[in-house]
């Protein structure tokens, strides 16, 4: 749905609120395709093969909907953080962040992560790309090809770069809109130490070593544009979708290998959908391995242990685990800066060693203080700001496994963060230059000194990584794309040993993307949604 005036939205918004009440009062017992969530991938797919109107599309999402003000104005996403716009998991007691367990909050509801997170529009590196091809055999994976889709489906705001940027597409991307000077200071601040600016970070930043630059976003007049409104909402009015909140989906229907449908749970009640040529599993890097596992897809062994038969054995179901972790430093302002647009104005991706040719480090700063739950003992200034920063490129891997065979039972989640001993140099290195960015001469007229760690070395510094370091929500991997014995898809995303079931989210990443994993989600997303098409010619 393009811009339009009052009176048009107003009179599409019924048009679409009325047909999707009869559609969802009328559930058929089968349709073409199904889609399971509607995040940041499952969206994308979801309205592609939609577009065709002789295919019936039922798209499933576990929460509700994104009509909620903490949706939509972008300072207030942390406040969705908890609620019931968040799937709440848990990792277990970690024994490498001194026994702390760690919150993964992941989206729930129409959305999914576009609809609760920052709103950063981050693609990830040249590097990532090839990485993806390579890993699927598939040049379709490739960085060129990868961007020519990013030019395809964006529609950006900023300085003109055709080389890199699209404007004709349904994502609206814009540069965080009259940045805080606490934003500006940290570019300052980059340059001081030698770190490139760019007019964004994406294009030729994300092919480079790194830099410095304000923050693309996916904000539109003010206002969250998430993936689900930018692709799904504008086709609500469509008689070919149905979008069925509320449906949490407990396993893939099969008749022999072959997926036919999926049994959900709505409203206290258990029923099964058909899928008439393929059901996609779109439901992010937890949601989607459960349902696999308790559907007999996974590690023999495992679903051994809880009793669940055997389909097809792919160990590599739950494993892989990766997630972006972070260590806040924080400064106390002079004076209080209120934040502005969603509190995360500018970011770095740098080095954690000079001889690496691609960054290895994330930075997002945070225009408040963002403690863990034991660095906030240590003392928070009442107003300041954070270093969000951390490991864009972990080695650290962890594992999902299953409590019981029961789909309600809770996931085990083993994050395994910082068990690699190649996170904690990096992490050392990671703090050495936030502290280096935060004390530098840019930033003197605004803040009164260096809350935390401060002065920290050693062992003590090391303790300051384990009590500090926190999640991303960037859990991905955990069906990864690939041709070795721990692949879940190929390069078309289908699951091995499987036909007609698919997987279009980050758990088929084999390695986290450098970078919020939203934008690259898009990309899933297209990918799977023309695999689809051209499979089925439609």
């Amino acid at each position: 749905m393009t811009q339009a005036n009052p009176a048009e939205q107003a009179a599409f918004l019924r048009r679409a609120a009325e047909n999707q009440s009869r559609l969802t009062a009328n559930i058929k017992p089968a349709y073409d395709f199904i889609v399971c969530g509607a995040g940041s991938s499952g969206s994308v797919v979801a309205r592609r093969l939609a577009e065709n109107a002789a295919v019936q599309v039922l798209l499933v999402e576990a929460g509700g909907s994104d009509e909620a003000e903490a949706v939509l104005d972008p300072a207030l996403w942390p406040t969705n953080l908890g609620t019931e716009r968040d799937w709440g998991f848990t990792a277990e007691p970690n024994p490498h962040l001194g026994g702390r367990a760690l919150s993964m909050s992941m989206g729930k509801g129409l959305g999914g992560g576009s609809s609760v997170n920052v709103m950063v529009w981050a693609r990830g590196h040249r590097n990532d790309w090839e990485h993806f091809a390579a890993e699927a055999g598939d040049a379709r994976w490739n960085y060129q090809n990868v961007l020519d889709i990013y030019r395809r489906i964006e529609n950006w705001q900023g300085a003109p770069d055709p080389s890199h940027r699209g404007t004709g597409g349904p994502v609206w991307v814009q540069p965080a809109a009259d940045p805080s000077p606490v934003a500006h200071a940290l570019l300052d601040a980059a340059r001081e130490l030698g770190i490139p600016t760019y007019d964004s970070p994406n294009g030729r930043m994300m092919e480079s070593e790194g830099g410095a630059a304000i923050t693309d976003m996916i904000v539109r007049d003010g206002r969250r544009e998430s993936l689900f409104r930018a692709y799904v909402r504008p086709y609500l009015d469509r008689l070919n979708l149905t979008v069925l909140t509320g449906a949490t989906v407990e396993r893939v229907a099969f008749e022999g290998h072959r997926a036919v449908g999926i049994d959900i749970v709505r409203g206290g009640e258990r029923r099964r959908i058909g899928a008439g040529h393929e059901v996609v599993l779109a439901m992010g890097a937890m949601q989607t391995p459960k349902v696999l596992m308790h559907s007999g897809i996974g590690d023999e062994a495992e679903l051994r242990r809880v009793g669940i038969p055997v389909r097809q054995h792919l160990p590599g179901v739950g494993a892989n685990l990766q997630d972006h972790v972070s260590f806040g430093c924080t400064w106390e302002y002079a004076e209080p800066i209120a934040p502005r647009n969603n509190g995360s104005e500018a970011t770095i991706y740098w080095k954690s060693r000079p001889e690496l040719t691609a960054p290895d480090l994330l930075f997002c700063q945070v225009e408040f203080p963002v403690p863990s739950e034991r660095s906030a003992a240590r003392g928070v200034p009442e107003h300041g700001w954070t270093m969000f920063a951390g490991l864009a490129q972990p080695h650290s891997r962890g594992r999902l496994r299953l409590r019981s065979d029961d789909p309600a039972a809770a996931l085990r989640i083993d994050a395994n963060m910082m068990s690699d001993p190649a996170d904690m140099t990096a992490a050392l290195a990671c703090i050495e230059l936030c502290r280096a960015l935060g004390n530098a001469e840019a930033f003197r007229p605004l803040v009164r000194g260096e809350a935390m760690p401060g002065t920290l070395r050693g062992e003590a510094l090391k303790d300051y990584v384990r009590e500090s370091a926190v999640t991303y929500w960037h859990q991905t991997c955990t069906a990864k794309m690939g041709r070795d014995s721990m692949s879940v898809v190929d390069g078309e995303l289908r699951v091995y040993g499987i036909d007609g079931l698919r997987i279009a989210d980050g758990s088929i990443m084999p390695r986290v993307t450098t970078g919020n994993t939203q934008a690259p989600c898009a990309i899933i997303g297209e990918q799977a949604a023309a695999s689809l098409r051209a499979t089925h010619r439609i």
